[in-house]
């Protein structure tokens, strides 16, 4: 039996395309999945390893859809051997059924391992460069060094309690309770 497996990393993509050319190269049964192909805790495809049965293919419609680690994908390969199952990939036309589709099926997965390496390469010297100049990611700070500043001394000398000046700045109290333990000024009062 041909048995189709399909996935999607984000909510911006659809399966449509993968599922039609499955069931075009004649798959049976097709599971589908939205999970990154670079993590291993995937339900849908595990469920898929342990469904297929001896003489079964596991085909997809590019290799990357099953993973974006070799490792992963050598120990996958190594699940369909011992369940003496095959595997098809529809764009890159490997055929483990065969010995040059074995052969071309760990190529591809080196390739597609040395791509995903270069990607964090290029990933952490761009990081690292943002860096450097200044520029450091995530959400700007609420408070300016100015605002937390005034906090830290309001609240330290009991003019305010937290929850007070999280109201005053319009920040939400957690804020302001995570500024007071970053600065030491826990003299924190209750809210009246």
């Amino acid at each position: 039996m041909l048995i189709g497996y399909a996935r999607i990393s984000t909510n911006d993509q659809e399966t449509a395309t993968q599922v039609a050319a499955l069931k075009a190269a004649g798959c049976e049964r097709t599971y589908r999945e939205k999970a990154s192909g670079g993590r291993w805790d995937r339900p849908e495809l595990h469920r898929l390893l342990d469904q297929i049965r001896k003489g079964d293919v596991l085909v997809v419609w590019k290799l990357d859809r099953l993973s974006r680690s070799l490792r992963d994908v050598l120990t996958i390969m190594e699940r369909l051997a011992e369940a003496k199952a095959g595997f098809r990939s529809l764009t890159e036309a490997i055929d483990t059924t065969t010995p040059a589709g074995r052969m071309m099926m760990q190529m591809v997965g080196a390739f597609a391992e040395f791509e995903r390496a270069m990607l964090r390469e290029r990933t952490k010297a761009g990081l690292d460069a943002a860096r450097q100049e200044g520029r450091i990611g995530g959400r700007p700070p609420k408070l300016t060094p100015q605002q937390q500043s005034e906090i830290s001394k309001m609240v330290s000398k009991g003019r305010k309690t937290a929850a007070e000046a999280a109201r005053l700045f319009k920040v939400h109290p957690a804020t302001v309770s995570r500024l007071l333990v970053r600065t030491g000024s826990m003299r924190i009062r209750s809210a009246k």
